[in-house]
């Protein structure tokens, strides 16, 4: 007959551990550790940016080569920088040629699109401590949207009307932005400088009144 002793003796209970993982396993969590995290994926507007920026810059890239050459010649400044404000407040240096011809100026700021620093579309790019970052809601809108190449209110500036003012076309691109609205600002930007450019033109056989053109025939000056 066992005593309580001998009851006693028996294999004591191990304590849990976790499984152990595998060696395969244990191989690709330390591979994913040492991987960077994969980037976000772009957006149909960074999409936008990143395609038609780079091949306007590409397009472009000789004709701002030349103005730079023919800048540098004459002895004046080449590039002209500014401090702005980007996306969520970070401040960045805008650069540009100091031309206007030809808008010249603007297509040179396209590299800051391919960088990510400017979008196509947006609200113009303000200087820190620009009055018009604004406070609360307006604060909040524009820090949460990259500034533009070009923008709803670059292209209605023109109209005069009271509706068109620039903080109030800012905060219209803000609340309803999105792709058909940034190719629609993209294909008005283009049509007028076009549109001036054209007529600006001497088209041969083109009518040119003068102040002799409306007198009628046998018309002297004396009379």
């Amino acid at each position: 007959m066992r005593t309580q002793k001998q009851w006693g003796r028996g294999p004591r209970p191990r304590p849990w551990r976790p499984p152990r993982p595998s060696r395969p396993a244990a191989a690709r969590a330390a591979l994913r550790a040492l991987l960077p995290a994969p980037l976000p994926r772009p957006t149909a507007k960074r999409t936008l940016d990143l395609v038609l920026g780079s091949a306007l810059l590409l397009l472009a890239s000789p004709l701002l080569a030349a103005a730079a050459l023919a800048l540098a010649v004459r002895g004046r400044r080449v590039t002209r920088r500014s401090p702005r404000t980007g996306l969520h407040g970070s401040p960045f240096v805008l650069r540009s040629l100091d031309t206007r011809r030809l808008k010249l100026d603007v297509a040179s700021r396209l590299h800051h699109v391919v960088c990510g620093e400017l979008s196509l579309v947006g609200p113009a790019p303000l200087a820190p401590g620009d009055a018009r970052n604004g406070t609360g809601a307006a604060r909040r809108w524009r820090q949460e949207l990259k500034p533009g190449l070009t923008g709803l209110a670059q292209v209605r500036h023109r109209s005069g009307m009271p509706w068109d003012e620039a903080d109030l076309l800012d905060q219209h691109y803000a609340e309803h932005q999105g792709l058909r609205l940034d190719l629609a600002v993209l294909a008005e930007a283009v049509r007028v400088p076009l549109r001036e450019a054209v007529h600006a033109l001497p088209w041969p056989g083109k009518a040119r009144l003068s102040d002799t053109d409306h007198r009628l025939p046998g018309y002297r000056t004396v009379e």
